[in-house]
């Protein structure tokens, strides 16, 4: 018992004397990294900067990412359903035409629920949702690949409150550009 109390002892005296380091840290030297000015104008330039990155059209992404005018980004759903209703037909109908006539647009259909049932069925159910739009956008030609459909379930509400009314505005798919 005494030999493996005194092993014991020696593995963990030899453990600490073997994390020690000799390097002394004050004398290591630190490469300069702070960010260099840009060719251009910054954002709005189309070319590189030194480092390599390129530049980003924030007024070109806001036009694209404006989806068609007049015509709501939200479907609304009824209770327990990822069924879409008839009356939200012409605006899926109007996000399909716009997306296939800009040709690289892309779309994220975000699915949600109301605050009633657990986390898991919630999450289950906003990806019904989502999903169904998704189809029924891919129905109307649009590819795939420009159709992400993700699930908030009720950790994204609209509106908060136990109405009916409230229940309503949460069972939704928001549909947005990028």
């Amino acid at each position: 018992m005494i030999k493996q109390a005194t092993l014991a002892l020696s593995l963990v005296a030899l453990m600490a004397a073997g994390c020690s380091s000799g390097v002394k840290l004050d004398d290591v030297p630190v490469e300069d990294k702070t960010a260099s000015s840009t060719t251009g104008n910054g954002a709005n330039s189309g070319g590189t900067s030194q480092s390599g990155v390129a530049g980003v059209d924030l007024n070109q992404s806001a036009r694209d990412g404006a989806g068609p005018v007049g015509v709501s980004r939200i479907v609304y759903f009824d209770y327990d359903s990822y069924v879409i209703k008839p009356e939200f037909q012409a605006v899926i109908e109007a996000h399909a035409r716009f997306i296939k006539a800009g040709g690289n647009r892309k779309l994220m259909v975000e699915g949600h629920t109301d605050e009633r049932g657990g986390r898991e069925y919630n999450l289950a159910l906003g990806q019904k949702r989502a999903e169904a739009v998704r189809r029924a956008l891919a129905l109307l030609g649009v590819q795939d690949a420009q159709v992400e459909a993700v699930s908030f379930g009720k950790e994204k509400p609209a509106a908060q409150g136990g109405t009916e009314e409230v229940h309503a505005k949460n069972r939704r798919a928001e549909l947005s550009y990028r």
